[in-house]
Formats: C-alpha cells, structure tokens, sequence
C-alpha cells in the first residue's frame, strides 16, 4: 500500500455534471479523497476531465432516451466520480467498482458512500485486480459496464506494484489479442470487452471511452472481434492532459512501429465540434472524422506545436458495444 497522505478535493456536484439544479441523489459538495495511485481528476479543467467532458454528457444521452439504468460498474474507476455520475445521471442504484489497486479501491468505496444523500439506496459491489474478475465471486449482472482504461503497458510485474498510478499503467495480457488491436493500444479494452460477457444483464451494453488517436474504423473492429456489435455512440473531443507524457509516449509508441496516431490542435476541434450536437454526434462521426483528416498531427507534429505554445487536443469516441 502507499505511504502517502492522501489529499482530499472538494467539487461543487451541479457544475461537475453540468446539472440545471442541485443533484438529487448526491451531496452538493463532493468530498474526494485521492490517492497517489488513482489517476486524478481535473477538476480546475473540464476540457480535461473524461468523467465531466465525455462520460456525463453520455449517461445522460442514455437516460434520456431509455430511462433509468440501475445496474452499473465500472472498471477501474479511480476515485470513484465515474460512480457517482452515474448514481445522479443514469439513476443507478447498483453499483460495482474495481480497480488495480486496494488503496484506490478502498479510497472510490469511501468516496461514494460519503457523497450520498442517501446511502441506503445504492448497493455497492466492489474488489481490487484485474478488471471485471475481483467481482466474479459475487456474480453480478450489469445494465452498464463502463470503462475508461489505460492504454500503456509495462513489461515488470514488479513495476505495476509500485507504479504511480494504476491508471497509468497495465501489465501485459496473457489472451490472445488480434495484432491490430496490439498495434493501435487497445490490447486492455478488448479484454475488458471479453471479460465483461459475463457481467452484462440481458440487453446490456459496455461503454468504451477512447481517446480516438487511431481511426474510428478500429473501434468497431475491436468490438465486432470480442462478439459484440459495436456503435459509435457519441463523438467529441477533450483537451490532452498529462500532454508531455503522452505526446512522448505516442512519439515512442509509433517509432516502435505501433500507430501511426493523430492529435489536433484543441482550437480546430472546438470550431468544429462547436457545430455538432452530441444526440448527432454519433452518426455524424464518420463524416467528421473525413473531414478532419486535413487537421491530423503526428505525434511529432503535435509534439513541435506543443512546444509552441499551442494546445493539443484529441477526438474521443464513446463505443456502445452490445452483445451479438
């Protein structure tokens, strides 16, 4: 476990989840207590935040068009805001978090029970380890099997252990993973997508947030390869964080000969995007893509923009993949 103090952010709830008025179902001031191991939110930069900017705006997409899903994990959940989204936005009841970590675990559990107004109302599921397995005892089954998952590998088990944060970082699979899955770092999302076959409710679905570096073509490929049928349910874009680390990692990622990988530049896409609704979003992401292909950085190019002061940005794809 980590011998580090944990720090603690306070988040006004409505303007995290863009609500019209106070949450129904959560504290109007979430207290979140981080640790060194969960990857931390960016709270002072929406445009960064994958729970506020991507998956949010896609649970209430759900919502309004079919009504309350009670039935909801997530994996690899960090501090647990994923969770809570879905508590006040999906009308979720059962929830069930793992991650890698005990300490990130045991920190998301005591973040959502403390945000409730109501702790009785929500049934909580939750074990540390490899993806959907620390919950296979239990046997749950799920409306909504959310992920948000690492794309970067690490050879040394040991590493993993003592690695900064389990959102980092993921050890190498032992399933065989199709070699353009491999190639396009998408080798934990498609064993999320195995794995969660045994989760799902019937009529269940896995939410895959992607940060859409590679093209949209390969999502649905990915899902189509783990059985299931795959739609591009909303299109967006969010602003890089952790910009160097991960401009640099592509850099050497696609040297190796993986990729090749795509930024932009964040004010094209927010001239683009500031024209799409997120209901068409989905059906429209074919055509934007196309159209952005002319915008398209290479991890080099958007390396050098970086160092100019420009800030990059990529597409994101939530991929809704049902069971065939």
């Amino acid at each position: 476990m980590s011998d580090s103090t944990p720090s603690t952010l306070h988040i006004a709830a409505a303007p995290y989840l863009r609500l019209a008025a106070a949450p129904r179902h959560l504290t109007d001031e979430l207290v979140i207590t981080t640790t060194e191991r969960a990857f931390q939110p960016r709270v002072d930069d929406l445009l960064s935040d994958w729970v506020a900017t991507i998956a949010t705006p896609a649970f209430k997409l759900i919502r309004a068009r079919e009504g309350a899903l009670t039935n909801f994990c997530s994996i690899g959940t960090g501090v647990g805001l994923d969770a809570l989204a879905a508590i006040e936005t999906l009308g979720a009841t059962q929830i069930g978090v793992t991650d890698v970590h005990e300490e990130v675990v045991a920190a998301a559990v005591a973040n959502i029970r403390r945000n409730l107004r109501d702790p009785e109302r929500v049934a909580l599921q939750s074990g540390f380890g490899d993806l959907l397995m620390p919950l296979a005892t239990q046997k749950p089954r799920y409306q909504i099997i959310y992920e948000n998952l690492p794309n970067i590998p690490i050879a040394d088990a040991e590493e993993i252990a003592t690695a900064r944060t389990s959102s980092s970082f993921v050890p190498p699979r032992r399933e065989a993973v199709p070699e353009v899955l491999k190639r396009n770092l998408l080798a934990l999302h498609y064993v999320a997508l195995l794995q969660a076959r045994d989760f799902l409710a019937p009529q269940g679905s896995v939410l895959s947030l992607l940060g859409a570096r590679v093209p949209l073509a390969v999502f649905l490929d990915m899902a189509k390869a783990a059985g299931f049928r795959g739609e591009i349910f909303t299109y967006g874009w969010k602003v890089q964080a952790e910009t160097e680390a991960v401009l640099t990692g592509h850099l050497a990622q696609q040297a190796a000969g993986l990729g090749p990988y795509h930024f932009y530049r964040a004010e094209r896409l927010a001239e683009v995007f500031a024209h799409v609704t997120l209901e068409e979003s989905g059906e429209r992401a074919r055509d934007l893509e196309q159209s952005l292909i002319p915008d398209q950085l290479s991890p080099a190019e958007a390396w050098a923009a970086y160092q100019q002061g420009d800030a990059i940005a990529h597409t994101v794809v939530v991929l809704r993949s049902h069971l065939v």
